[in-house]
C-alpha cells in the first residue's frame, strides 16, 4: 500500500491536469477516437510506474489475436494488475471492476475513458445485464479483462477457484479466451514491500471457441485456472502443498 500512496502523491500536482483531460476526452469521444484515449490510459500508467519504481516483465504477446475480441481471464493479486495488463497491451482494450471501487482518484476518469464495466457484485440482476453488455460488444471486437476470482485479499501468487459464471460471456460470444499469468502483481500496489518492484505479464495461447465449445462452464473455469499455474510454475513459482509461494532456485 506504501507504494501505492507513494504513486498518487507523485501525481498529485499533474492529477487535476490528468483528470480534466480525461474527462474531455470521455466527453468528446467522436473527437478522441478509441485508440488516442488508450495511449493516454497507457500514458497514465507510465506515470504512476515511474513514480511507485514498478518494472513490468511482459510475455506471451505474440499469443494475442490480432483481429477480433476476445476476454483475457487472469489471476487477481492485486490494485495494479489492471494497469500491468493494459500496460502489456498495446492494442485498446478494457476491463471490468467492483463498482465499489471504481470512484476513486483517478480511477473513475479511466473507467470513464475506458469504457469499462462497473459491476455491483451484490446485485444479481445488474451483473446480468452488464455480462449481457460485455457478451454484445466483445462480439464487436473489444477486448476485455476480466477477473474470474472475484476479490484479490491475501491472494498474493495463490490461484483461487475461478467462477465459471465469469465465462459465459465470452462462451455466448464465441470468442477467444485468453489465459493471463500475474506473477508479484501484488507486490506493487498491495504490500508494504520497500524499494523497485518486478511484476511480470504472461499472456497464454488463446484458447479458441472450437476447443471449448462442447465444455461446461466450470471445465473451462479449471482450464485456464491449470493453465495459469502451470504457467507460474514455469516462470518459477511454485505453490507447495500448504498453499504457500516458493520462488524455485
Amino acid at each position: 500500500m506504501i507504494r501505492f500512496f507513494i504513486a498518487i502523491i507523485f501525481n498529485l500536482k499533474r492529477g487535476p491536469s490528468l483528470v480534466s483531460h480525461m474527462r474531455k476526452m470521455t466527453k468528446h469521444k467522436d473527437r478522441y477516437p478509441e485508440k488516442v484515449r488508450y495511449a493516454y490510459a497507457l500514458r497514465l500508467i507510465r506515470f504512476l510506474k515511474k513514480s511507485a519504481r514498478i518494472t513490468t516483465e511482459v510475455y506471451g504477446t505474440e499469443n494475442l489475436p490480432e483481429v477480433g475480441g476476445y476476454v483475457m481471464y487472469p489471476n487477481h493479486q492485486g490494485k495494479y494488475d489492471a494497469l500491468g495488463i493494459m500496460y502489456a497491451h498495446h492494442n485498446p482494450c478494457t476491463f471490468v471492476m467492483d463498482k465499489a471501487k471504481s470512484y476513486g482518484f483517478l480511477v473513475r476518469e479511466l473507467v470513464d475513458l475506458l469504457g469499462a464495466k462497473r459491476l455491483a457484485l451484490d446485485d444479481v440482476r445488474q451483473n446480468i445485464r452488464i455480462m449481457d453488455q460485455i457478451t454484445k460488444e466483445v462480439k464487436e471486437g473489444t477486448r476485455f479483462i476480466l477477473f474470474s476470482e472475484g476479490g484479490y485479499d491475501r491472494n498474493g501468487n495463490i490461484v483461487q477457484r475461478f467462477k465459471p459464471g465469469s465465462f459465459k460471456c465470452a462462451m455466448k460470444a464465441q470468442v477467444p479466451i485468453i489465459p493471463v499469468t500475474l506473477i508479484d502483481s501484488y507486490i506493487a500496489f498491495n504490500s508494504l514491500k520497500p524499494g523497485p518492484v518486478t511484476t511480470k505479464v504472461i499472456f497464454g495461447k488463446p484458447i479458441l471457441y472450437d476447443t471449448y465449445k462442447d465444455m461446461k462452464t466450470h471445465e473451462v473455469a479449471d482450464l485456464v485456472r491449470n493453465t495459469i499455474i502451470t504457467t507460474m510454475e514455469e516462470h518459477g513459482v511454485y505453490v507447495n502443498s500448504q498453499n504457500s509461494p516458493d520462488l524455485l532456485t
